[in-house]
C-alpha cells in the first residue's frame, strides 16, 4: 500500500481544535492521527505502529488495510451510484438482502449500529399497532447496556451517565440487573404491565458490563417468557454479529432466537457504514398487512455500502472457523494476566474480551480508584505503549479485547506483552 503524505502536527491541532470527537475527552493535547493500517497494525503520522486490539471500535473483523474490498465494491456499483430503497430497490441491495435473510425473514438497511436499534424499536412499537395493542410501547433492558447514541437507543439502553446528560429521554421500560435473568427479566415485565411491554432488547455478550456470557440455558427461558407475555425479543448483534463469535449471529452459541436482530460494525468492518435489522418473518407479515413501512432512511441500502457488505461477508464467513479454532489460545493468553495483582478475572467468548480489573486479590476498588482506571487514562497508557484497546468503568474498570478476526499467535502474544507491561506497573 502506498503512504499518503500528512502533515501530522497541523492536523492533529487542528483535529484538537475544531473536530468534535465522540466519547473523548477535550484537552490540550494534540490529537494523534492514524494514517494508515495493515493487518492488526496501525501507524500514526510519526511512523509509530500500533497492534489493534480492539479492530479499531470492535468492526475491522477482516483486518486494515483491505482496499481490495472497496475496489471490488466499486466496480460492482459502477454503474449505479445511489438510488434510494423506498418505493423500489437496486440490485446490490437485493442481493445483500437475499444474503442476510437466508434462514428466512426480512431486513431493513441503514447506515449503523444505533440506527439498527432505533428501527427494531420502531418496527416492535408498528407491529403492535398493527395487531390492535397500541399500548405496547416500552422496552425492557439491562443495566450498563449501550445499544447506541441516538435518543431512542440511549432508552433502549442503561447507561446512568449519558440519560442523565440527554435526559429526559423517549419514555421505555424498565431496567434488569447485568445478566438479563429470565426470571427478573419476567419480573420487570409484570411490573411494567405486560400491557404495555413491546420488547426486551439483550445481547449475546454485554461489551459494556464486562462479556460475561449468559448462564446456560437463560436464553432460552427468557424466549419462554417473552412468549407467555407476548413481547418481542430484540437481539443486539452490533458488537457480536458478523463473525465475531464465530458465526453471522453469534447469539446462537447461547441459544438465544429473536424476533428482531440488529447488525452493523463487522458487516462492513468499517470500510463503509451501514446496518441491518433482520425482522422474522411472522413479524414482518403482521407489521405490513394493514399499513404500509412507516420508517425509512437516506442512505438505507446505498449501494457501495451494501457491495462492500457482500465482499466482506465473504471473507468473515472464511474465517468464522479460525475464530473457533483459536478462541482458546486467546482466552488462555489473557487468563495469564490474572497473576498480576489488578487483573480478577477474564470474560468472553470468541475474539470478544474483557478483563476485569480490581485493587488486589480480596481488595475491590474504591469508587476513587474505578475512575482512574476505567476512564481514558489507561487506554492513553496503553496506546502510548503500542497497544489501542478500550477501558471501560461501568461499574467496574474493564480492559476490553476484541482483535481483527485474522489475529493469531504472533497478535495474542503482542497484546499480552503490552498489557502485562502496563497492567503490571499499576499500583
Amino acid at each position: 500500500m502506498t503512504a499518503v503524505a500528512v502533515d501530522a502536527d497541523r492536523l492533529g491541532i487542528v483535529a484538537r481544535d475544531r473536530l468534535l470527537r465522540g466519547y473523548s475527552r477535550h484537552t490540550t493535547r494534540a490529537v494523534p492521527l492514524i494514517t494508515r493500517g495493515e493487518g492488526c497494525h496501525v501507524w500514526d503520522g510519526h511512523g509509530r505502529r500500533y497492534l489493534d486490539a480492539v479492530s479499531g471500535a470492535f468492526l475491522v473483523q477482516v483486518g486494515h488495510g483491505r482496499v481490495d474490498l472497496v475496489e471490488r465494491a466499486v466496480r460492482r456499483t459502477a454503474d449505479l451510484g445511489y438510488f434510494p430503497v423506498m418505493e423500489r430497490a437496486h440490485p446490490v441491495a437485493a442481493e445483500l438482502a437475499e444474503r442476510l435473510t437466508a434462514d428466512g425473514g426480512r431486513v431493513f438497511l441503514s447506515s449503523g449500529g444505533a440506527e439498527a436499534v432505533e428501527s427494531a424499536w420502531k418496527f416492535a412499537k408498528q407491529y403492535f399497532k398493527a395487531i390492535g395493542q397500541p399500548a405496547r410501547h416500552k422496552v425492557i433492558r439491562a443495566d450498563w447496556a449501550y445499544h447506541g447514541g441516538t435518543l431512542g437507543a440511549l432508552a433502549a439502553g442503561g447507561l446512568p451517565g449519558l440519560g442523565e446528560v440527554f435526559g429526559p429521554l423517549p419514555p421505555g421500560g424498565s431496567a434488569v440487573p447485568v445478566g438479563m435473568a429470565a426470571e427478573e427479566v419476567d419480573a420487570a415485565i409484570e411490573a411494567d404491565g405486560p400491557d404495555t411491554v413491546a420488547a426486551v432488547i439483550v445481547e449475546p455478550l454485554s461489551r459494556p458490563s464486562g462479556c460475561r456470557p449468559p448462564a446456560p440455558g437463560n436464553f432460552a427461558e427468557l424466549r419462554r417468557v417473552c412468549d407467555r407475555h407476548g413481547v418481542l425479543l430484540i437481539a443486539d448483534e452490533v458488537i457480536c454479529g458478523a463473525g465475531r463469535l464465530g458465526a453471522l449471529l453469534g447469539g446462537a452459541r447461547f441459544g438465544l432466537e429473536p424476533d428482531i436482530t440488529c447488525l452493523a460494525k463487522g458487516l462492513t468492518s468499517g470500510y463503509a457504514p451501514l446496518g441491518a435489522t433482520l425482522v422474522s418473518e411472522p413479524i414482518a407479515a403482521a407489521m405490513l398487512a394493514e399499513m404500509p413501512l412507516l420508517h425509512g432512511c437516506t442512505y438505507s441500502g446505498h449501494p457501495l455500502a451494501a457491495a462492500v457488505a457482500l465482499e466482506n461477508l465473504a471473507v468473515v464467513e472464511a474465517l468464522h472457523e479460525h475464530v473457533l479454532a483459536t478462541e482458546d489460545e486467546l482466552r488462555a493468553t489473557l487468563e495469564e494476566l490474572t497473576s498480576l495483582p489488578v487483573v480478577r478475572a477474564v470474560h468472553g467468548a470468541g475474539y470478544l474480551y474483557a478483563l476485569e480489573l480490581q485493587r488486589g486479590p480480596g481488595r475491590p476498588l474504591t469508587a476513587q480508584e474505578c475512575a482512574r482506571l476505567g476512564t481514558g487514562w489507561l487506554a492513553d497508557a496503553l496506546f502510548d505503549a503500542g497497544l489501542h484497546c478500550r477501558a471501560g468503568d461501568h461499574g467496574q474498570p474493564y480492559v476490553h479485547i476484541a482483535p481483527p478476526l485474522i489475529a493469531g499467535p504472533a497478535e495474542f502474544a503482542g497484546i499480552h506483552r503490552i498489557l502485562a507491561e502496563v497492567l503490571g506497573a499499576l499500583d
